[in-house]
């Protein structure tokens, strides 16, 4: 506790409130609820933060806080920023040791029922602040777990899963009906949700890896990092090289947990320099710290094998400033190709929809994401969608926001 105390007194308590304004994607009232920790009211402290996330104990571990609320803290201009992060973990800890529950504002909706897709975080958050309003809210899931990429998309080693559980169970105390083995597209239709609940919203995210396209994608020991994340079908890596394509936080998980199952080298390979790395800067270290190497400004020029995958022919990049872009673009240097040894190629380089979302019958953007308004309403307006599936920012954070928000124009929606 003193060290936490120390850290509390650390803040500011700035009234304007960038750490809140401008680097929370969910706008917590950081200085308010710090204050109620100086003040020795936890509980107080949770209330705040409960205005506005259900997901204190998660995002207080694994949000990018430097590039966050953290990296807008007006003690980080001279020197060392507020701990941010490690306090909001602290008060949804110990809300979760001491049963703190989420409490509602109204409970006159239950005649309104809304049916959530997807268990993620922007589901998870959409159904806690549309029961907190009082509707009658059923949340349909695929697998037999609710959490989404909480549980299947990021390590244990990064965010213990009895934190989620704990998290989640306080969602549910609210009221929630679950049902689960219940996948969109295969044992759901839209059209029956359409017909029996009074709103909609589609949070069942975007998991399918992004290919590069190049020569050699499809041998043998090519795998997608989201696919190998979420269903955890591992080779064995034992005295195998490893090389992971990309620069986020998904290819620092691969990484990562690839080189704990015992691969023997894990190189990450980017195309762009180091600082311009979507990764958070403790993700990166952490990885180099464990032996992982890293090939900036590299290239993938094709993958090379008979049958599966044996070497990956590299080539050098420069960063060179282009008229319109807002930052330096990669540009191949030629005649700087180079060959490595390679076991296994994992693609880490983004996600995409699932191909049933073409067949839902919504109007989808030139990416392939659900097209939303500002309301987060679909082109069928009795249908919502939030998160990675609408194409929203990749961030926990930004997928628990997108949910909040979408809850609110739900709520206006239903009862004005």
């Amino acid at each position: 506790m003193e060290e936490i105390k120390e850290k509390v007194n650390y803040c500011l308590n700035c009234p304007v409130k960038p750490c809140s304004n401008k680097g929370c994607p969910l706008n917590n009232n950081i200085p308010e609820f710090i204050k109620a920790i100086k003040e020795d009211n936890i509980k107080k402290a949770y209330e705040i933060l409960s205005e506005t996330t259900v997901l204190e104990s998660v995002c207080g571990r694994i949000c990018p806080h430097m590039k966050q609320c953290e990296g807008s803290c007006v003690r980080g201009i001279k020197g060392k920023p507020v701990s941010i992060g490690e306090l909001e973990a602290y008060v949804g800890d110990y809300a979760i040791k001491n049963n703190y529950e989420i409490s509602k504002v109204n409970t006159e909706n239950k005649d309104k029922k809304i049916a959530i897709v997807g268990g993620g975080p922007a589901g998870l958050t959409a159904s806690a602040f549309l029961l907190k309003k009082g509707f009658s809210v059923t949340l349909f899931e695929k697998y037999n777990y609710l959490g989404g990429l909480l549980v299947h998309g990021i390590p244990e080693f990064r965010l213990p899963k009895d934190i989620v559980n704990k998290t989640i169970q306080k969602i549910l105390d609210l009221g929630l009906e679950v049902k689960y083995n219940c996948e969109l597209g295969n044992n759901i239709s839209l059209k029956d949700l359409t017909n029996n609940y009074d709103a909609i919203f589609l949070a069942y995210g975007a998991n399918i890896t992004t290919k590069m396209g190049v020569e050699g994608e499809e041998l043998k020991g090519v795998y997608g990092g989201n696919q190998l994340l979420e269903y955890k079908n591992h080779p064995d890596y034992t005295n195998k090289k490893v090389a992971v394509i990309g620069g986020g936080n998904v290819a620092m998980d691969c990484a990562r947990t690839i080189k704990k199952l015992g691969a023997e080298e894990v190189k990450i390979i980017y195309r762009r320099a180091e600082e311009q790395m979507p990764a958070e800067t403790k993700e990166i270290q952490d990885a180099k710290n464990e032996g992982i190497k890293f090939l900036f400004q590299n290239n993938i020029v094709k993958i090379i094998g008979k049958n599966k995958v044996e070497k990956l022919e590299l080539i050098k990049t420069e960063l060179v400033q282009k008229e319109g872009e807002n930052r330096k673009v990669p540009v191949n240097i030629e005649n700087s190709n180079y060959l490595i040894d390679i076991d296994y190629v994992i693609m880490a380089l983004g996600s995409m929809p699932e191909s049933f979302t073409i067949d839902l019958g919504l109007t989808l953007n030139k990416y392939g994401y659900i097209y939303i308004d500002e309301n987060y309403q679909t082109s069928n307006k009795k249908i919502f969608a939030g998160g990675d599936i609408a194409g929203c920012k990749s961030t926990v954070a930004w997928a628990a926001r997108s949910g909040r928000n979408a809850a609110t124009k739900i709520s206006e929606f239903l009862v004005g």
